[in-house]
């Protein structure tokens, strides 16, 4: 109609009217148009949703006073102020003047300046993605998420390696930081599963796995990682300390990944696993979908990658210790126990992300689970009672007083059995009855059963009788079974005499 703008829709609906073989006065007046505006349609005079653009000011600059002189000057000195900061500023110095209303203004101007006379901003070169070139590693943490084991939090990360053209990927539960034990041995969990070896490896500064290390330890760690990756055939590279996109073919995998984990948590509808090993095949269940979904282009890579070594290299630190009178050895700020057997010899640890192999001389002795101190300031205890019960057998009343008597005790439940013996019996027979029964859990192998008996003893107020506990778990206080002998007629021995007659004959 004349006097109101064309709308596009109605263009559309003339359009349609007259497709539909409809004259121009019908589609007009179903578009809610002239009829000389339909013709001008067809001949294409009439052009619809343009609108003039505005290149002047229609309101008075409210910061004209002061852009030029204060604001501008800021900016050239310091472009890295930000609009609220400058905006504050000008608040500060002139009161009342600058309300908050004005700071969307304020923030299109600074923008707009930055863009015209600003600092080169960095550009992203997007990389091609070369098949067999590049693997890379790093460390994440599950956010927002909090998985158990049994009811109890576990504290882990996850080590990611992932290859950049395919997106093959593989991931390791990290018991403790970020370490070279731990990028060793996940490194080469993923190559050895994969089967091949890419011919680059980039991972970040790995900052955290020199933390708190001694410049000797510092390295020696870059020793061996050089070495890891001279074993493999592997270039090692490393992107810059801080610019976390020169290793963006992981970190955004990363939440791919993390995201894929809470959703699986979400259906199984819990964040409890009865053991680690369970937890472990959970995730190797996710990992083998998202590889599944790329078999085309792993195939593709496989031809390029390099073949493996004839085998593993070192995925341990190695620290040499002696054993204490007390039957314990220091280990990063963790005190373990030994069997005592091993009292006053040197041992040789090696110290992977979750347990110690521990060697005397060429001859591994012992498998500890690795323990980890709370934070970089206090220590942490790995005590195992049956290291130690044979000496604490044969003088029981150091269990009272010994510096390591709540670890020896192996859960809470036992920690409540000491509790309730010290407070119903006297001091000596409490500790007697208590290292007995540690002794007994020890040699018949029955701890959680033994444990077990000694809860419902106490839900009843009834005291132990150790000779009674040793009879019922104790597998040497059993009978001894009936052993039936048959004794041969003494005339068999008569032909033996025979032989041996004839024989000296």
């Amino acid at each position: 109609m004349p006097g109101k703008p064309i709308k596009s829709e109605q263009v559309k609906v003339y359009m349609k009217t007259r497709k539909e073989g409809k004259i121009q006065v019908t589609a007009a007046a179903k578009a809610g148009l002239s009829e000389r505006s339909g013709r001008r349609i067809e001949k294409g005079e009439l052009q619809v949703g343009r609108q003039r653009t505005r290149h002047w000011r229609t309101r008075q600059d409210p910061f004209a006073g002061v852009w030029e002189s204060e604001v501008v000057p800021l900016l050239k000195k310091t472009p890295k102020l930000t609009s609220m900061t400058l905006f504050e500023q000008l608040q500060d110095d002139h009161p009342g003047k600058y309300p908050d209303s004005k700071l969307r203004t304020f923030q299109r101007r600074v923008s707009q300046w930055k863009a015209l006379y600003g600092p080169d901003k960095e550009v992203m070169f997007r990389q091609y993605q070369v098949a067999g070139r590049m693997g890379l590693s790093d460390f994440t943490r599950l956010k927002d998420v909090t998985i158990t084991i049994q009811g109890r939090p576990f504290r882990h990360l996850l080590y990611h390696f992932r290859l950049a053209f395919s997106g093959w990927c593989s991931v390791k539960v990290i018991h403790g930081g970020e370490s070279y034990s731990a990028l060793a041995e996940g490194l080469q969990d993923a190559l050895w599963r994969l089967g091949g070896v890419p011919h680059e490896h980039r991972s970040d500064s790995l900052s955290a796995a020199y933390r708190n290390l001694s410049k000797e330890a510092s390295e020696d760690v870059t020793l061996r990682y050089e070495n890891l990756c001279h074993h493999y055939g592997l270039t090692a590279t490393r992107n810059n300390r801080g610019e976390g996109h020169e290793n963006g073919a992981i970190e955004s995998p990363h939440g791919h990944l993390k995201k894929r984990i809470k959703q699986s948590l979400l259906l199984q509808e819990s964040c409890d696993f009865d053991s680690v090993v369970a937890y472990e095949e959970f995730l190797v269940g996710i990992v083998q979908g998202i590889n599944a979904r790329k078999k085309d282009k792993i195939a593709e890579e496989r031809l390029h990658l390099q073949a493996l070594p004839l085998q593993r290299t070192a995925d341990y630190t190695e620290q040499v210790v002696r054993v204490s009178t007390s039957s314990t050895i220091q280990v990063k700020r963790v005190l373990y126990t030994v069997p005592s057997r091993l009292i006053g010899e040197s041992l040789r640890v090696h110290i992977y992300d979750n347990r110690l192999d521990i060697y005397l001389g060429a001859s591994h002795t012992v498998t500890l689970p690795k323990k980890f101190a709370s934070d970089h300031n206090h220590r942490a205890r790995q005590v195992d009672y049956r290291h130690v019960i044979g000496s604490l057998e044969r003088k029981p009343q150091a269990f009272r007083y010994s510096q390591l008597r709540d670890d020896l005790l192996p859960n809470e439940l036992y920690k409540a059995v000491w509790a309730w013996l010290d407070k119903e019996m006297e001091p000596r027979k409490a500790c007697k009855t208590m290292v007995g029964i540690l002794a007994l859990a020890h040699r018949a192998d029955c701890e959680k059963q033994l444990g077990d008996c000694l809860c419902d003893m106490m839900s009843r107020q009834v005291c132990p009788s150790l000779y009674e506990l040793q009879k019922r778990f104790d597998k040497k206080e059993r009978g001894v079974p009936a052993v039936q002998i048959k004794q041969p007629p003494a005339a068999s021995y008569d032909i033996l005499l025979n032989l041996n007659s004839q024989e000296v004959h």
